[in-house]
């Protein structure tokens, strides 16, 4: 079409000398950097029926100097919704390579994970704007220049950014460009990714869907160790669990940013540094990152709470002397550097008085795991080095005084969630008695017939019935989606287990099609991995129904709280014996009754709904053999 236009206005030039500049203009305007000529004074004269440009009139970035051959500005784009910045993590092409359609031209770390950029038409890469390992890159930044013939290439081998930059403002005002010297200081931010060889800075991702922060547990891997794809390479405490982050490449640990313990890190904040040969790891030696070294002033406080303690309560009483014998062995560790110990044995240690250093690993590279610390005995030598720690250990057990408990994570989020569950969604309560005589007489007897390994109890089937239920009545198996209310087709019901972190629901998936063996076995399973702090983010994430059961504690009844997005979540008390009517001789009979409470969100579940629910619910269980139906 520019071409069309350009041969239209050289036609009509031969009588109208003034036409002269304005075709200059157009034939420029075939390549990217030109500036279409417009209506003006300098068309020198009258036009019976001027040229209009058309309607959809092509976004071109104006050159500094027009003698650059034509070339397309490539600008970084917004690869997720929520992207404002992004991160050159690679170059997957050269200076003169060849692009074609759908070719990767570069790997650009966005605040979600670490995206493929592809050119969308064929191309040459004439000159590379933006180094590797550049960061906070901001939307619409010009990150290299491409062209359509390669002997175009030799002409942008001095192109730089700050020309670029200063590029518009030139062709307004003749000073500014004997001022372009001045901005070379603009490349300074991004000296430190390019002044360093070629690497790659691992940032916190979000492990759970509600995390915003994170706490470094631990490191699995040091400064010069090689890491395989695969390999755990830390640990990290959601606000959901503590989960394992696993390195997605190969290369080397170059430098640790952040060091074990810290807490609060932010999502998106750089852990560490890898990079692709051993021989590179020195020269990040004193590499250091401005957020890394703003987060590591938090990590020190927590120790020094319970430190503070100790002197004002340690000269009165020299009675206890049994209590000192776990903090005595302290004094002198047998272990020779640091212990490992998983998080869930760590804090059972600490609630006990064990000394880790004292506790004999069985775990992988001799980690100490929960199991370990429950069969620890203390040895006949700890006694004996109490009197000489008498001072530090009398403080442990002060009197009139309180202990202040830093929050986790997980006991964070929990309370979040919780008050905007309670602040935002209309609950109601419906509760209802369920005779739960025939479930107790088929579990005696499919215990009998199942392998010792599978013990059904009474919470398999409340799952199973739950689940059916779900089926029978799809408005109790919804969400609320603000915008949408979401039905859901299957069936994944959430089962609250208490840890000694707080209380997490691993998700039992399909529960409607399976059978009350392989409920049995994923509930022992999950619930075993939840205490241990080893739950993956995708079993507990979503769910449709929850179900929090507290009838082994001898709750009679109770009211719980909605997990959102989900519609209800089923509170189970305990089975009591109670007198019930009955038709026989004596008029009544003895009954093993259940009282179960459903929580709703009124903007899903209706009352009458919400009651429908229950009705089918009581009837599966109270004839467990529909069931099968």
């Amino acid at each position: 079409m520019w071409r069309v236009l350009a041969r239209r206005v050289s036609r009509g030039a031969a009588g109208t000398p003034g036409l002269v500049r304005p075709r200059r203009a157009l034939g420029a305007g075939v390549g990217a950097g030109a500036v279409p000529a417009r209506r003006g004074p300098a068309w020198g004269g009258p036009a019976p029926r001027p040229l209009l440009p058309p309607p959809a009139w092509p976004r071109l970035v104006p050159c500094r100097c027009c003698s650059l051959p034509a070339h397309q500005k490539v600008a970084l784009p917004a690869l997720s919704p929520t992207m404002q910045m992004g991160t050159i993590a690679r170059w997957e092409k050269k200076e003169g390579d060849k692009i074609n359609e759908g070719d990767l031209i570069a790997e650009v770390e966005t605040d979600k994970a670490t995206v493929g950029f592809e050119s969308l038409e064929e191309c040459y890469l004439a000159k590379i704007l933006v180094p590797e390992g550049t960061r906070d890159v901001p939307i619409g930044a010009i990150i290299c220049i491409t062209v359509d013939k390669p002997e175009y290439i030799d002409a942008f081998k001095n192109y730089t950014l700050d020309s670029a930059a200063a590029a518009p403002p030139a062709a307004s005002v003749p000073p500014p460009p004997a001022a372009a010297p001045s901005p070379p200081s603009q490349p300074s931010p991004q000296a430190p990714g390019s002044s360093y060889p070629p690497h790659m800075q691992i940032t916190l991702p979000a492990l759970s869907p509600t995390m915003t922060m994170g706490t470094v547990q631990r490191w699995e891997k040091k400064v010069g160790e090689k890491l395989n794809e695969g390999d755990l390479l830390a640990e990290i405490e959601t606000d959901k669990a503590t989960i394992g982050f696993e390195v997605q490449e190969e290369g080397y640990l170059a430098k640790i940013l952040v060091p074990e313990g810290t807490r609060d890190v932010p999502l998106g904040a750089a852990l560490c540094i890898i990079v692709e040969k051993e021989a590179d790891i020195p020269a990040f030696a004193d590499y250091q990152a401005a957020a890394a070294t703003d987060m590591k002033a938090p990590a020190p406080p927590p120790p020094p709470p319970p430190v503070m303690a100790t002197p004002a309560a340690a000269p009165p009483p020299p009675q206890p002397a049994a209590a000192p014998a776990p903090a005595a062995p302290t004094a002198g560790p047998p272990h020779k550097g640091r212990v490992v110990v998983s998080p869930l044995a760590k804090k059972l240690a600490a609630e006990k008085g064990i000394d880790l250093t004292q506790v004999k690993g069985t775990g992988p590279d001799g980690r100490i795991t929960k199991k370990d610390v429950e069969s620890f005995v203390p040895s006949k030598a700890a006694p004996a080095a109490a009197p000489g720690a008498v001072p530090a250990a009398v403080a442990a057990a002060p009197e009139g005084t309180f202990t202040d408990i830093p929050i986790s994570n997980i006991r964070r989020v929990i309370a979040q969630r919780l008050m905007q569950s309670k602040q935002t969604i209309p609950h109601y309560y419906l509760s209802i008695d369920v005779d739960m005589g025939k479930v107790l007489v088929l579990r005696k007897e499919l215990n009998q017939e199942v392998s010792d390994n599978i013990k059904l109890s009474v919470n398999d089937f409340i799952i199973k019935a739950s689940a059916l239920a779900c089926l029978k009545v799809p408005e109790a198996n919804s969400s609320w989606m603000d915008t949408v209310i979401r039905q859901n087709h299957v069936v994944d019901v959430s089962v609250a287990v208490s840890t000694p972190a707080g209380l997490i629901t691993p998700i039992v998936f399909n529960a409607h099609i399976k059978g009350l063996a392989a409920i049995s076995t994923d509930v022992a399973s999950l619930a075993a991995k939840a205490r241990e702090g080893k739950l993956q983010p995708h079993e507990f994430q979503g769910g449709t129904f929850t179900i929090s059961n507290l009838g082994m504690y001898g709750i009679k009844n109770f009211s719980a709280i909605i997990n959102p997005p989900q519609a209800c979540i089923l509170a189970v008390g305990s089975s009591k014996e109670r007198l019930v009517p009955a038709d026989n001789e004596k008029g009544f009979d003895v009954a093993s009754v259940m009282s179960v409470t459903l929580s709703c969100d009124h903007r899903v579940v209706d009352g009458a709904v919400g009651a429908q629910w229950l009705a089918e619910f009581k009837n599966f269980l109270e004839k467990p053999v529909t069931m099968l139906l």
